[in-house]
């Protein structure tokens, strides 16, 4: 086997708008730093993603001085100001009920005409506490605005078989993955436990379960019956389509492209 490796890091600021490729990349509580800490809700408080709202992957997303910065064509840029951190809303993701700071009026105008329903931009805090599913974590393992876990881990060979089975190949960024690996073989991850990165130790919690999302085209927003189809062919357990393992960090620092993995642990 040839030499496991980092080949790309990804964050995505907003929750399922389109992401930031990195060459390096700090590791926090939360997991990949900026990593899904703000994301829109709805009227009644519920996260608004892809699966309802394709449109979501158009709004491309800037860091500048952890200030976030939208795009999108047809829109002006909108410079999102800070968080109020006396304006709270209860920000819900899933059967989490989350405390959330709220972006602004002009954040929550400009998204709502983008949207074309009315919703909020929010932010998640720092002090927030988000406890991981302890039927794979461990308690006080934290996540921010995630749809589960800190952190996604998709291999390059896995999407490369893929392709291969596809009449049209597709990238990388449909699975919306934080940390890319090249040098293993096609789902050598499915039986891996736990990796490391230079110093930072991963466990290797729960395979992830694909929905709609990876159908849509991020260039467009167009909806397909593809990779899903095909990897219901292959990849299906348990009526669910698996593509990419959910990870849970034990230690903060920095990661980078190129870097070197380790697998300290596999399934016995």
């Amino acid at each position: 086997m040839s030499q496991i490796v980092i080949s790309e890091l990804v964050i995505y600021p907003l929750k399922s708008a389109a992401g930031i490729p990195l060459e390096t990349a700090r590791i926090d509580t939360f997991g990949l730093e900026n990593d899904r800490r703000w994301m829109l809700i709805d009227e009644q408080g519920k996260m608004l993603t892809q699966r309802q709202h394709a449109k979501l992957c158009l709004l491309n997303p800037q860091l500048l001085n952890n200030q976030l910065r939208l795009n999108t064509g047809g829109f002006s840029e909108l410079i999102v100001p800070p968080a109020d951190t006396t304006s709270y809303h209860t920000a819900i993701v899933w059967d989490d009920h989350c405390r959330a700071y709220d972006c602004g009026e002009m954040a929550a105008e400009w998204l709502s005409d983008f949207m074309g329903i009315r919703c909020r931009l929010v932010y998640f805090p720092a002090d927030e506490k988000r406890q991981v599913d302890t039927a794979y974590a461990e308690t006080g393992d934290r996540t921010a605005f995630s749809d589960g876990f800190p952190i996604l881990l998709t291999s390059q060979s896995s999407l490369d078989d893929l392709n291969q089975r596809l009449a049209q190949p597709v990238a990388m960024r449909r699975f919306r993955p934080n940390i890319v690996i090249r040098g293993a073989t096609a789902y050598a991850e499915d039986e891996w436990q736990k990796i490391r990165f230079g110093d930072i130790d991963c466990r290797i919690v729960k395979p992830c379960s694909r929905c709609i999302m990876p159908n849509i085209d991020p260039a467009t927003a167009r909806i397909d019956k593809e990779p899903s189809q095909t990897l219901a062919g292959y990849r299906k357990k348990n009526n669910k389509v698996f593509f990419g393992q959910n990870l849970i960090h034990d230690q903060q620092g920095t990661l980078s492209v190129g870097m070197p993995a380790q697998i300290i642990r596999c399934a016995t």
